[in-house]
């Protein structure tokens, strides 16, 4: 334990000196999902780049926030440079560095992009993104057509899978759109589960249920009511 602690601080002092073209410029949004609750963290913004970092040239991705990108209005073709951490855990975050500093624009790009979809001019705020709201989107479309438009977001998922014990949990990532519904590359894909759900509906016979219904076992000795309560819980429509 005292090794890692040593190794996360060596990593968190470590800053790497980078710039590059940007391929990229989307929502930096972190998922929390608990059966069938989730809520969202706005982070900034990440940033999809072809260039070096620390002298090695390679594509990568940087987060920023809100504030860096407001005054800079970063878009797809602009070059740029920076300042960045490597991520600590990268379970909560899809960029591999963050806690940018000494951003500046070398070269805007030119004003005529292409035709979208994809979209790759300035995002709008993060404002706009949580009043849009996201749907499911194919992550096998998200890395073909959508990993460039600002309309698309790969988002760290983290899963609570037991109410009573919220410290366990689970990580993945998850691809969402914003866009318009009517774009033409946009597909759903297959509907998303959450693990926990059928571990959670194992324990229905266990007693577990009467922390969420103590009079349950009263009411019915056969216990035929904690069924009907667990199939209400865990039926999520989940996108």
């Amino acid at each position: 334990m005292v090794r890692q602690k040593r190794k996360l601080l060596v990593m968190e002092s470590n800053k790497f000196s980078w710039q590059g073209e940007l391929t990229s410029v989307q929502p930096r949004i972190r998922l929390t999902r608990s059966f069938d609750q989730r809520s969202h963290s706005y982070l900034g913004y990440t940033l999809g780049i072809k260039g070096a970092i620390d002298g090695n040239d390679g594509e990568f991705l940087i987060g920023i926030g809100k504030a860096a990108q407001a005054k800079h209005g970063f878009r797809v073709g602009d070059r740029v440079s920076g300042q960045s951490h490597p991520v600590l855990d990268n379970r909560l975050e899809t960029a591999q560095f963050y806690k940018t500093s000494a951003l500046k624009v070398i070269e805007s790009s030119a004003d005529d992009l292409n035709e979208p979809p994809p979209w790759l001019g300035v995002p709008p705020n993060l404002e706009t993104y949580r009043e849009r709201g996201h749907r499911r989107l194919d992550a096998r479309s998200y890395k073909a057509k959508c990993q460039s438009c600002i309309w698309g977001c790969n988002m760290p998922v983290e899963i609570i899978i037991d109410h009573w014990n919220p410290s366990q949990k689970r990580y993945r990532f998850e691809s969402f759109c914003y866009g318009p519904k009517s774009c033409p590359l946009y597909r759903a894909g297959r509907t998303r589960s959450v693990p926990g759900e059928k571990e959670w509906y194992g324990k229905r016979k266990t007693g577990s249920m009467s922390k969420i219904l103590p009079t349950a076992q009263w009411m019915n000795k056969d216990r035929d009511l904690y069924d009907y309560c667990y199939i209400s819980i865990i039926i999520l429509d989940l996108y």
